[in-house]
């Protein structure tokens, strides 16, 4: 494998360790963005931009939109937006919920997003989110990661369920409770877990966005570490890889734009997410500032062209049936492009052309997957992004396995293939 692919590889697994939240990716592209020389604006706040110089914004602290002004203006030009979603499944711990029972004290979770719940069970859990802590000037956001095993949800030994293996339905509110210590005695566990982790008073916690992650950290495998072993790659893999692209890509005549969204796991439709006024907002004052003609943001809009990223399916060895044979992706061989004849994916045939393109220009192979004609597709930030803007847009994604699952598997190779497909496309 070339020294490269596997660095860039080394940089995702860091980087996804140091996420366990969307909070927490959406902090660290904050950090990598300002070490770079990008500025933050504040959206309650009048901008003043410059040509050539770079800026992000922040909604909710989950999510972020970076763009670099380009040397012309983006009614000439148009936009190139790369997309992905900071959040994955996990499990949210409800504040309010601790309980004790068969003498442990245990919280009540709520599954956020569509995980594959049994692989959840009997691992070492952490705690990690967003914390509202009551100061003399009022309250103020701290982010926390409780980065040690302080949490488990015990599956149901063998003996006591003998037809576990034929399948079981868990109830997410009798059996997914995340255990948090034997003492039924303790009061207030989770609350003084947190305060002094932060070093605050248990008083002094108020509202929480709390959730348990797998500890265990991401890892090369295969016999020549071709596969990217770990947590949430869906869909920081994608985050990842805009993110490198965007850094590297030398500053052109055109407005380049980098969106980190949270919550496309429940449907992005929220202020921070895809499905928002976010990215509207963006442009619409990008062009406002660089432009004077009234119809200006039109113009650029239909100029514009968007990558949305998220993961694809690989072909699975041991379920090979799972896929159309005509549109079965491997790992490692490159790019997916997605299709959907409902539009589950925003990909048209003028802009997977279009991509094909960018791969063949950025020397990377590609592929294609359309879902089983029996098989519903899921959906991306895509279409929606697609639609509300009118930009052309293609679905793309990195194949991979197990997908949603507490530990899904990647290939080494195509994260850097990706990696240089939308560096080209910013570059190009």
């Amino acid at each position: 494998m070339k020294k490269e692919i596997k660095q860039l590889g080394r940089e995702l697994i860091d980087f996804i360790d140091k996420s366990p939240t969307a909070f927490h990716a959406a902090q660290n592209i904050a950090d990598t963005l300002t070490k770079n020389g990008f500025t933050e604006l504040d959206e309650a706040k009048p901008w003043k931009l410059e040509k050539g110089k770079g800026y992000f914004v922040r909604r909710n602290s989950s999510s972020l939109i970076a763009f670099r002004l380009g040397t012309d203006t983006p009614v000439n030009t148009g936009f190139k937006i790369a997309g992905a979603h900071t959040d994955s499944p996990l499990l949210k711990l409800k504040e309010n919920a601790e309980n004790v029972s068969a003498g442990c004290v245990r919280v009540t979770t709520e599954i956020y997003g569509g995980l594959l719940v049994y692989t959840w069970l009997d691992r070492n859990l952490g705690i990690a989110g967003r914390v509202m802590v009551k100061t003399k000037k009022g309250e103020v956001e701290k982010l926390v990661n409780i980065d040690r095993p302080v949490a488990i949800v015990p599956s149901l030994a063998i003996h006591m369920n003998r037809e576990a293996n034929k399948g079981f339905e868990f109830n997410p509110q009798n059996h997914l409770q995340a255990v948090l210590t034997a003492d039924g005695e303790a009061k207030n566990v989770l609350k003084t877990l947190v305060a002094k982790e932060l070093g605050e008073k248990p008083e002094n916690i108020g509202q929480t966005d709390l959730f348990v992650y797998d500890l265990q950290k991401g890892c090369f495998g295969g016999i020549d570490d071709e596969f990217i072993s770990t947590g949430r790659l869906d869909n920081l893999q994608m985050c990842h890889s805009i993110l490198t692209a965007f850094l590297a890509a030398k500053p052109g005549k055109a407005t380049t734009i980098a969106a980190f969204y949270d919550n496309e796991e429940i449907g992005s439709r929220t202020p921070m997410g895809a499905d928002s006024s976010f990215t509207r907002t963006i442009l619409e004052r990008i062009v406002a500032l660089t432009s004077e003609g009234r119809d200006d943001r039109f113009v650029a809009f239909s100029k514009s062209f968007l990558i949305s990223a998220d993961g694809a399916h690989t072909q699975h060895p041991n379920f090979p049936e799972k896929h159309d044979p005509a549109y079965a992706p491997k790992m490692n061989k490159g790019p997916v492009i997605k299709f959907s004849s409902s539009f589950r994916y925003a990909t048209t045939a003028e802009t997977s052309s279009y991509f094909e393109q960018l791969c063949e220009g950025a020397k990377v192979p590609c592929q294609k997957i359309a879902n089983r004609s029996d098989v519903p597709s899921g959906s991306t930030i895509g279409p929606m992004s697609s639609a509300a803007l009118g930009i052309k847009a293609v679905d793309v994604g990195n194949a991979m396995w197990a997908m949603h699952s507490i530990r899904e598997t990647a290939g080494t190779a195509d994260h850097y293939y990706m990696t240089k497909a939308i560096e080209y496309f910013f570059g190009k």
